[in-house]
């Protein structure tokens, strides 16, 4: 396959450098100095994109690909404030957009184990939930966008609430209200921990990356599964769960 890369950080050369290991050609590397090289690329030549940018650059990139008719893998978290638009835009043009918070395999079974949890502890008043994430000095949103699917998750799936909330040291959790902590450390590629906290005892799950290489695999693959299919996807769609 020929793949355009959107966004050259350490996300980019991992995934640049697992693609061509697979036997893939990376037909550019875009990133913030050289994106206008993008107006110069023939588009036919090109099967698929995986944008792993910024928050700043990440519309931008699908409206490129989408206006170009070139399927979109992206990784980019931090942008949901214009995800209507970009999928009416990816309806308008039979595009292909492929989104995910994370392409990790073991993250999206965590996901699961979060929902499923989060339904177990519905009617248990003596609990409260708390979410924190922990990632390296780089990562620019907070809190993560693993963080907001895990919150989202478990609101979707337990009654007691309706929202989250970023916390910091001058708030306290609203009544109803997920209290999310983020926390920046390096060189910590990912954790994120959901506990539910009693007088009597914790239960507590977590996830914890060791290296970015799952991540990057994850998103290689969706990237040679995504040629041909039509609309806006999810790892739910990749692994059918």
């Amino acid at each position: 396959m020929n793949i355009l890369i959107l966004g050259y950080g350490k996300m980019g050369k991992i995934i640049s450098q697992m693609a061509e290991e697979r036997g893939h050609r990376i037909v550019a590397k875009i990133n913030i100095e050289n994106v206008a090289d993008l107006d110069h690329l023939d588009t036919n030549k090109i099967d698929v994109a995986i944008e792993f940018s910024q928050p700043s650059s990440a519309v931008g990139n699908i409206t490129w690909c989408m206006q170009h008719g070139v399927p979109v893998v992206v990784g980019t978290t931090g942008w949901m404030d214009d995800k209507d638009g970009v999928t009416n835009l990816c309806k308008q043009k039979d595009g292909a957009l492929f989104y995910s918070s994370n392409f990790s395999i073991g993250v999206n079974i965590f996901f699961k184990v979060n929902a499923f949890l989060a339904k177990l502890m519905n009617d248990q008043e003596a609990y409260k939930a708390t979410l924190e994430e922990i990632h390296h000095t780089e990562k620019k949103d907070a809190p993560s966008g693993t963080a907001i699917t895990l919150a989202e998750g478990l609101i979707d799936n337990n009654h007691r609430y309706t929202d989250w909330e970023l916390q910091s040291d001058s708030n306290q959790p609203k009544e109803r209200t997920l209290p999310i902590t983020s926390k920046r450390i390096d060189p910590a590629p990912g954790t994120h921990i959901v506990s539910y906290k009693s007088e009597i005892d914790d239960i507590t799950i977590n996830h914890t990356a060791h290296n970015r290489k799952g991540f990057a695999l994850g998103a290689v693959l969706v990237a040679e599964w995504l040629p041909g299919k039509k609309g806006v996807l999810s790892m739910n769609d990749f692994l059918d769960f």
